[in-house]
């Protein structure tokens, strides 16, 4: 039985990571006894610096780039801030940073569902400060003539293309972070630097199209920030179909016993 029990809460954890899984799990050398602030206030505090910080530099990336001179700026800076918060906060929270792929990890069976709902909150929270620093830090006129960096699709290529735009690049993320962090047999040390070149890639090849948000956090702030709403759903429905698209392929398909549905 208590092989069981200690088996339900390493898999429970698995994306909690290893200071608050000690914590959650009572493994902590230093501290037998489960302690609340390594449990959730430092994964939360984790999540809501990390989102704030990469936002922030994300969002001043596209107001700082000229006029004409494409997406190359943004998908380098998105993907090296990625990068380095997932690699400095990812011991911490997991480096999630995006509510679609705290979902998916969640369902995935990577980290306790107790942490969802305040994972949300943080995210989404840093993604509003984020948007707010950048525009403290932006020359006005940038910020109006880059609409505060507001995710926007091109209506010229149409609705149906960037909600689908936001579907498979948002696929090709959280894919990235369910096995490269998640899975038993496909967990590797370099999973922040996959990730954030998975986002540079989305940015470059998808961003005429969509803007390849791929991130709710990264959508919601700058839209609260300048008041722009237009096509707002699609950088919801986008990455959060892709979360459960790829909970559904790696739970019935391709997780190791541990995580696997099915013919186990």
């Amino acid at each position: 039985m208590a092989k069981c029990d200690e088996y339900i809460q390493e898999t429970e954890l698995r994306g909690v990571s290893n200071t608050s899984r000690e914590a959650l799990t009572g493994k902590n050398n230093d501290n037998a006894k489960p302690n609340i602030l390594e449990m959730f206030i430092q994964p939360c505090l984790a999540e809501l610096l990390g989102t704030t910080l990469f936002i922030s530099i994300g969002c001043l990336s596209v107001l700082v780039n000229p006029e004409g001179a494409g997406p190359l700026l943004p998908a380098l800076t998105h993907g090296f801030a990625l990068a380095v918060v997932i690699s400095v906060l990812g011991n911490i929270s997991g480096g999630h940073f995006n509510p679609a792929i705290t979902l998916a990890v969640v369902s995935s069976g990577g980290l306790t569902p107790i942490l969802l709902i305040p994972y949300w909150i943080c995210q989404l929270a840093g993604g509003m400060l984020g948007a707010l620093l950048a525009k403290g830090l932006a020359d006005g006129s940038s910020f109006q003539n880059h609409t505060g960096a507001v995710c926007m699709l091109n209506e010229e290529a149409g609705v149906a293309k960037a909600v689908g735009v936001e579907i498979v690049f948002s696929f090709f993320l959280v894919f990235a972070v369910v096995m490269g962090a998640v899975g038993d047999r496909s967990r590797t040390p370099l999973a922040p630097y996959s990730i954030a070149f998975t986002v540079m890639a989305g940015i470059l090849a998808g961003g005429s199209i969509s803007g390849s948000c791929l991130n709710p956090a990264r959508a919601l702030g700058p839209a609260v920030v300048i008041g722009y709403w237009d096509y707002h759903w699609v950088y919801w429905v986008g990455p959060a179909s892709a979360a459960i698209l790829v909970t559904l392929i790696y739970r019935l398909l391709l997780a190791g016993r541990r995580h696997r549905l099915i013919l186990k």
